[in-house]
């Protein structure tokens, strides 16, 4: 089982780069980086609400399911 974040491609569809939308969520460039490379172990719904919102998506968009099985 393996979660998959397409965060970086929902941001190039977009056309807004990290800091800027870690400054518009109000977290740092750094989480939002652990958060891109699929570092992060966990993902606040307030998080993922915020980044939905900016970026005018659904959570599907951004997160992944894939069975590797």
């Amino acid at each position: 089982m393996t979660i998959r974040i397409n965060l970086d491609v929902m941001m190039a569809r977009r056309k807004i780069n990290s800091n800027t939308l870690a400054e518009k969520i109000g977290i740092t460039a750094q989480n939002l980086s652990i958060l891109k490379t699929g570092k992060a172990k966990a993902i606040r719904f307030s998080t993922l609400d915020a980044i939905c919102r900016h970026l005018d998506c659904q959570p599907g968009d951004i997160l992944e399911y894939s069975n590797d099985s």
